[in-house]
């Protein structure tokens, strides 16, 4: 399937790390996170992907455009000067195929959707991302369960990783029950997302897609998600950043495969 990732945020939240690069380009370990997510499809056989850029999208081009493959793969290097040889033991993109389109710099995730709707061709479902999260999620079961769902939409459902607790109390301020988030029944849109072209029907000019679009399907009984309860973390500050490059650094990589 055909993989549309999401590239064109502004990521205000993570301008402490950086304010000269976007967000899906911000390294964990040695590479960026967006390539990481696509590395993650591509384990799953899923390597033609269609990157909605806006903000730095000329970043984005360039750093695929003069892609190193030495930095994530061991090789062999003989010669010197113009007789140099480099020998890969492994690649990265070979069999990848990346559509580069520019979405508006200041679109939202459903604008940039209808923008790409002719690069995701004429299957009948794809796949889409935030490019700004890593996860364990089982995909090959995820899509199975949709296809058989009949839904136009789907998306993983997970729990946030936070330190707060969710409390429940009266209109009058009795506390009824305290809790901790993870603990607590709450789920939230993790992105992930399995789509059916049929969605393109549901959206409209302006319109973000986990929003009008979304209750239109809700309404119809065709959106559907899949409950995830293992590892996901979306990188949205300098200290989910952090969290995402130990666990590389330490060797701990639960979205590798």
């Amino acid at each position: 399937m055909k993989v549309v990732l999401f590239c064109g945020g502004l990521g205000t939240r993570l301008r402490e790390h950086s304010e000269t690069i976007p967000k899906p380009l911000v390294e964990i370990g040695p590479r960026p996170i967006v390539w990481h997510l696509m590395r993650w499809y591509a384990s799953y056989g899923h390597k033609e992907f269609v990157l909605c850029l806006g903000y730095r999208g000329d970043l984005i081009k360039q750093y695929f455009l003069s892609y190193d493959e030495c930095r994530s793969n061991d090789f062999r290097l003989s010669g010197a000067g113009k007789s140099r040889r480099v020998e890969l033991f492994g690649s990265d993109l070979d069999d990848w195929s990346i559509s580069f389109v520019d979405t508006g710099l200041y679109s939202n995730i459903g604008q940039r959707l209808r923008t790409v709707e002719r690069y995701v061709g004429k299957d009948e479902m794809f796949l889409a991302n935030y490019s700004d999260g890593l996860a364990d999620l089982p995909l090959d079961r995820q899509i199975e369960e949709f296809r058989a769902s009949g839904a136009v939409a789907g998306f993983a459902s997970v729990r946030l990783a936070l330190s707060l607790h969710a409390v429940r109390s009266t209109e009058q301020g009795l506390v009824q029950q305290i809790e901790s988030m993870s603990a607590s029944e709450l789920w939230c849109n993790g992105g992930y997302f399995v789509l059916r072209r049929g969605i393109f029907d549901y959206l409209r000019d302006g319109e973000e897609l986990v929003e009008e679009p979304f209750r239109r399907l809700i309404a119809e009984g065709k959106l559907w998600t899949y409950r995830h309860a293992g590892f996901w973390r979306c990188m949205d500050t300098f200290k989910d950043w952090k969290t995402l490059d130990d666990l590389y650094v330490s060797g701990e990589r639960p979205w590798e495969r």
